[in-house]
């Protein structure tokens, strides 16, 4: 009998993305990759508690999707930690709302940020969706 190497899998419509870590799920990249210019958001804000906000919040989601695909074997678990990784990146999107109407000198910075966390929250709601 034949070790299937290729035990964590995800169809498409078209083709098998082969998912060997939690590294090659585009959702766990995009997280991380939003960090920097998040970061560089956050230094501008005067006000510490929104800023503390937004940082927790947008660093709380790559963690949940790895904790979550650590559990992957139960379906049902693995969906829950990326329900709340969508959570955390619309609590995100929230407080960048939050920035714009407060801080309206970052707005340019923090739309670009609201449309970077919408379609992450967007891939991980398909995620969720199509993963077996």
């Amino acid at each position: 009998m034949t070790e299937n190497k290729f035990a964590d899998r995800q169809k498409t419509d078209y083709y098998v993305i082969v998912i060997q870590d939690v590294t090659d799920l585009r959702i766990y990249q995009l997280a991380l990759t939003l960090l920097k210019p998040l970061s560089e958001l956050t230094k501008q804000i005067p006000d510490r508690e929104l800023r503390f906000q937004l940082m927790d919040s947008g660093k709380a989601i790559a963690p949940m999707i790895t904790e979550g695909y650590a559990k992957k074997k139960s379906v049902k678990e693995f969906k829950r930690f990326l329900e709340m990784a969508m959570g955390s990146s619309d609590e995100t999107i929230t407080h960048l709302r939050e920035v714009v109407i407060l801080f309206d000198h970052q707005r340019e910075e923090s739309e670009y940020l609201i449309l970077q966390y919408k379609s992450l929250s967007k891939q991980i709601s398909s995620t969720i969706t199509k993963w077996n």
